[in-house]
């Protein structure tokens, strides 16, 4: 079977997986995992995701390291922007238009957070953005279109800070906060999968929180100009706890996961589904059993979608209201495309393409 499926086949490749397909290692009694591990050749945590298509997708972690493979992961090459591994970046977000085209961010307080661009593969970068004001950190980005998009820092002098582009990331402005709700005390995103801001069509975008006493989602409808709060209802309370990913399939039907990161607690109520745009959220009826920090619609197919954690994966086939684990390997972020490929990555070096 083919690994660049489309939905019903993709969700019936996962419900019925085939024991030949496993990935070594990772085989349960009567369960196969759908995931096939890549050969990546580095030990580096991927948190940052771009599928591109079945064939070409990015990949970027820890220790400046950036990753691209335009065969369909048989191999993959090291195109880590120069000097990021020296000096150890966390790069915890990537977002790429195609084979030569990608900006990445690097996460960190000061000067740790940075914006790189290539248009040659990777072959060279160029530092669109470095932060320089202490007070921020900066989490995720994301791209309406190859020209437009946004990035974004946990709060400064009491709001959380807008970065934006209309050049395609290869410059950035910080956006007024006139628009922007108070934060909570405490509240912050994760830069944990590379989906605390996730946009959808032109001007919609996402913010997911957590940290303080309540888990919010914030909603732009003009590209980050006027938001709108929402709670959630993922359990929040904790510094470890809240919203950890998003995921649209249109501007209104959206997916949100999270938990509490810390593997020794649980993560009850670790996701939840809104129709609306994100006005309002309702908890998944079976949610994940454990903490989740990536999320992604399989596409083609409405109701049918991916979460991925540290403890394992899990499918949902009525748009996020049940899920039930079909996987164990350790993942931090999904991303999956058009044609139908979908992608996961994590900790030791983990990317995988669903077979």
């Amino acid at each position: 079977m083919s690994w660049g499926l489309c939905g019903a086949a993709l969700t019936a490749a996962l419900v019925t997986p085939s024991a030949a397909q496993a990935a070594p290692g990772e085989q349960g009694p009567g369960h196969r995992p759908a995931w096939t591990l890549t050969q990546t050749g580095t030990d580096a945590r991927f948190r940052g995701l771009s599928a591109v298509s079945s064939r070409t997708a990015w990949a970027a972690g820890s220790r400046g390291t950036v990753l691209r493979t335009t065969d369909g992961g048989r191999h993959w090459s090291d195109v880590s922007p120069p000097g990021a591994t020296e000096e150890a970046l966390e790069f915890r977000d990537i977002e790429a238009f195609d084979t030569r085209r990608a900006v990445v961010l690097a996460i960190g307080e000061g000067e740790a957070s940075r914006v790189f661009r290539t248009d040659d593969g990777g072959a060279t970068w160029t530092e669109s953005f470095r932060n320089t004001d202490s007070r921020a950190f900066f989490d995720c980005l994301t791209f309406f279109d190859s020209r437009h998009g946004l990035a974004m820092s946990d709060p400064v002098d009491g709001r959380f800070r807008i970065l934006s582009t209309a050049d395609g990331g290869r410059s950035w402005t910080v956006l007024p906060t006139a628009g922007m709700p108070q934060a909570q005390t405490g509240e912050a995103g994760f830069a944990a999968g590379g989906q605390c801001l996730v946009s959808s069509g032109p001007k919609d975008v996402w913010l997911a929180t957590g940290g303080a006493a309540t888990a919010r989602v914030l909603h732009s409808a003009d590209r980050g100009l006027h938001w709108t709060a929402t709670t959630s209802t993922i359990p929040a309370g904790d510094p470890a706890r809240g919203v950890f990913g998003l995921a649209f399939r249109d501007r209104t039907h959206g997916i949100a996961v999270g938990g509490d990161y810390r593997a020794d607690q649980p993560s009850p109520d670790a996701a939840a589904v809104t129709g609306d745009a994100g006005r309002s959220w309702q908890r998944s009826t079976t949610p994940p059993a454990a903490y989740r920090s990536g999320v992604a619609w399989i596409p083609h197919a409405r109701a049918t979608a991916l979460a991925v954690g540290p403890t394992g994966t899990d499918l949902t086939t009525d748009g996020g209201r049940t899920w039930r684990t079909v996987d164990t390997g350790s993942y931090d972020t999904v991303d999956c495309t058009h044609d139908g490929g979908c992608w996961a990555a994590g900790e030791k070096g983990r990317i995988a393409r669903l077979h």
